[in-house]
């Protein structure tokens, strides 16, 4: 496994486990989609609620970083222009130590903007034409909430 892959499933693990269902608010609710799920990380088993978690690694964990990786453009385009936006969980680890914030935006405060398309893979690599996007949090970053 991957050092991004084990970064990833530690931050879903973590939301699940310490964080409450803001749709129903109840506590351990949150459960793991199963992995390569389109545009969602987490379910609540008990209300249905969903939501996608992104964790990264940074040296201060009290700032949003100005940008985060995102998955696979495609589907993500695709729920844009259905109108279908998932709330997002960020969660920042720090590189020195074992502490870790927790933020959250929801879904009805999110901007089209704020999903930007990265280049598709080039013609050599492994995943030829895959493309990417990157989150751009400058644009919704006094919309978050931290929670922990």
């Amino acid at each position: 496994m991957s050092e991004k892959i084990a970064l990833g499933n530690w931050g879903e693990e973590l939301v699940a486990k310490k964080a409450r269902c803001p749709k129903c608010k109840n506590a351990k609710t949150l459960k793991k989609l199963t992995q390569n799920f389109k545009c969602a990380d987490l379910i609540c088993d008990f209300c249905g609620f969903v939501a996608q978690v992104k964790t990264s690694s940074t040296n201060d964990i009290n700032t949003l970083p100005n940008s985060i990786l995102g998955a696979a453009w495609g589907p993500q385009k695709e729920r844009m222009d259905a109108g279908i936006y998932t709330s997002l969980f960020v969660v920042l680890r720090s590189k020195s130590d074992k502490n870790y914030s927790i933020f959250f935006l929801p879904s009805e405060l999110q901007v089209p903007e704020m999903f930007v398309a990265r280049e598709p893979l080039s013609g050599n690599a492994k995943r030829a034409g895959w493309q990417g996007f990157l989150i751009d949090t400058t644009l919704v970053a006094d919309r978050f909430v931290r929670l922990i």
